[in-house]
């Protein structure tokens, strides 16, 4: 079992748990933030299984002075959506992610893995984010959509100025550089949600047999999606139907690189990919942190919260909890039901949909990778470049000498 990060990865100051320390409390309150913070397996796992007391409903604590309507950026928006209307909403995609639909996937991922390959192909090297882990995911998402893949370059951008910041929000903090980059932000989600706005008028003329005709057309309770409903759920869609696939890959590729015993027995047993491929998501959780917000006062743990207080839950730090996972630290895909024990993919009604896409997704590539490149090792000098935001654990770049 291995445990020694390497010493060239540039981790945020702020995700303390890739760097073996552990908080003195499973749960704290930042006054400097406002919010309370949650690192405990148990205490995240009770909170993401129980939406009648920890509402998702977060945009409701957000200033409406920078915001405006919080309603608007809600509307259709599944991460924020609490029951009733979340299991309705989440119904509506639901068949688009059923396991035969995500089967039947597996032969045009492999041909797009193998495409995107083959552009590489030749060269001493890889980007493993730009040759492969980006664009791969990026464009089953979008085909499933339906929405153009080669429009993969302006969702990248919109992706990495939506997550560039490498601080987090404060509900105290009135400054105006905050205030800034909240409005930063909401004019690129805005540019996202006009683009595909457009392609929701489009559908309403010409439908296709695509996921955003599908939207175009759903009724809840006898009623259309209003455009806003629409272009908010299809955002969700696209941003985590991709974004997660890029972290997962390049994280079990820097697992291999890091802890190369595993690399050699993976090669060996192809058996052992869909375990190393969870350990990584634990080890390397891509979405460190779910916000949700008390409904009413409400003990977690030892800690008495009041109603209306916003908790972040940082279920990467929850993966490294040694109530949960003996020597946490360690990467060790052979740990007993790590599928069912880790909270990468959350937990209750929020349950990522596409995860078993994701994995696919994973399973499929990596194969594929190994089978096409005997070797596959870091640069010296060329070190992984990490997310810079703090809830998010994943690589920008990462040169493989090949």
């Amino acid at each position: 079992m291995s445990t020694a990060l390497p010493e060239a990865w540039t981790i945020h100051e702020g995700q303390f748990w890739l760097r073996g320390e552990r908080p003195a409390n499973a749960v704290e309150f930042k006054p400097e933030l406002g919010t309370w913070n949650v690192y405990g397996h148990p205490e995240a796992h009770e909170i993401l299984s129980d939406p009648a007391t920890f509402s998702s409903d977060t945009a409701r604590l957000l200033p409406e002075k920078t915001l405006g309507d919080t309603k608007e950026l809600s509307a259709g928006n599944l991460l924020q959506l609490d029951p009733p209307l979340h299991n309705k909403m989440r119904k509506l995609v639901s068949r688009a992610f059923t396991p035969k639909v995500v089967a039947d996937l597996e032969p045009r991922i492999a041909e797009l893995t193998h495409e995107l390959l083959d552009e590489a192909a030749g060269r001493d090297h890889l980007e493993l984010v730009a040759d492969l882990a980006y664009p791969l995911p990026v464009i089953v998402i979008a085909e499933l959509l339906g929405v153009p893949a080669s429009d993969r370059h302006l969702f990248r951008e919109w992706v990495d100025r939506l997550f560039e910041s490498p601080e987090q929000f404060s509900l105290t903090d009135d400054s105006e550089e905050q205030q800034k980059r909240l409005q930063d932000q909401l004019a690129v989600s805005r540019k996202f949600t006009d683009y595909l706005g457009e392609h929701a008028d489009e559908r309403r003329r010409n439908p296709r047999e695509d996921l955003l005709t599908k939207l175009v057309e759903a009724e809840v309770d006898g009623e259309r999606l209003t455009r806003s409903e629409i272009v908010n759920f299809a955002q969700v869609l696209l941003l985590a139907g991709h974004i997660t696939t890029t972290m997962l890959l390049g994280n079990t590729v820097l697992c291999l690189d890091a802890f190369p015993e595993w690399d050699a027995r993976v090669r060996a047993d192809r058996a052992l990919l869909a375990p190393v491929i969870e350990e990584s998501l634990r080890y390397l959780s891509p979405f460190g942190a779910v916000a949700r917000v008390t409904n009413r006062e409400v003990t977690v743990g030892v800690t008495t919260i009041p109603a209306d207080q916003m908790l972040m839950v940082w279920v990467a730090a929850a993966n490294r909890d040694p109530r949960v996972f003996a020597e946490p630290d360690s990467f060790d895909p052979t740990r007993e039901d790590i599928t069912h024990a880790h909270l990468a993919f959350g937990r209750g009604i929020h349950f990522c949909i596409g995860a078993p896409l994701a994995r696919l997704e994973g399973r499929t590539a990596l194969n594929i990778l190994l089978d096409r490149y005997p070797s596959l090792r870091t640069i010296p000098g060329e070190p992984p470049a990490f997310q810079p935001n703090p809830a998010m654990t994943g690589v920008t770049k990462l040169p493989l000498s090949v």
